[in-house]
């Protein structure tokens, strides 16, 4: 796909990956597709000099990440007063075996984003970004199952991240050893990791007369 201003992220000084900058990134659609295709986010913060960084659920809407949870929580509490936030997804696609213990690898894709999140405070939009939660974990779920009531929906604090600050950084491919290297007797090469589902595992107090969803028993991430 041919880049054009419209499909990149603006580099900036946060965002510009420094080191090995021939495998970065500022294809939006190339980020999207890593972003929908994750399950975790991993979201650092500092608070008076200590960093913490905390996983959790998120969901893509456009150009935006959302994430939601208790209001109490530190993380929310920091982040809905403007706390610069770091936002990380990570996909590892294989390991890669080199001939020099050195030069061992792995295959990835990552998303780093910058920026600050907004407090979601307007009903419809929290309504749809916790669906957004919901069809990213498992897409046709949210129809099958009862919405948020009203004592659920203020119990939740939702945030929205904007992507405009971000990078992609990936390897792909062999492993690269020192020329003098490849001759050696040592077995080289990848081996490659999906994220793959098992067979669904029923609740104990499902009635048996409810069937597994065919959306459930076709299951799958990624590629």
């Amino acid at each position: 796909m041919t880049e054009t201003d419209s499909q990149l992220f603006d580099k900036t000084d946060r965002n510009t990956v420094k080191r090995l900058p021939q495998r970065s990134s500022y294809d939006r659609e190339l980020a999207y597709q890593i972003l929908d295709e994750g399950l975790i986010c991993h979201v650092g913060f500092a608070i008076e000099g200590q960093p913490f960084v905390i996983p959790t659920a998120y969901g893509r809407i456009g150009d935006k990440i959302y994430i939601h949870g208790s209001p109490a929580s530190r993380m929310l509490r920091s982040l809905q007063g403007g706390l610069p936030v770091c936002l990380t997804v990570t996909l590892l696609d294989g390991l890669v075996l080199a001939r020099s213990a050195f030069h061992h690898s792995m295959n990835y894709r990552s998303v780093v984003i910058f920026g600050k999140a907004e407090v979601v405070s307007e009903l419809q939009e929290k309504l749809i970004a916790l669906k957004a939660f919901t069809e990213h974990i498992v897409p046709q779920r949210w129809d099958e199952v009862r919405s948020p009531n009203p004592q659920e929906l203020q119990g939740t604090l939702v945030l929205a991240l904007p992507l405009n600050e971000a990078s992609v950084k990936m390897r792909t491919g062999d492993p690269l050893d020192d020329k003098e290297d490849y001759n050696l007797p040592a077995w080289a090469g990848q081996i490659p990791l999906a994220l793959t589902a098992k067979t669904p595992i029923r609740d104990s107090q499902l009635p048996l007369e409810i069937a597994t969803p065919d959306y459930l028993l076709s299951y799958t991430r990624g590629c």
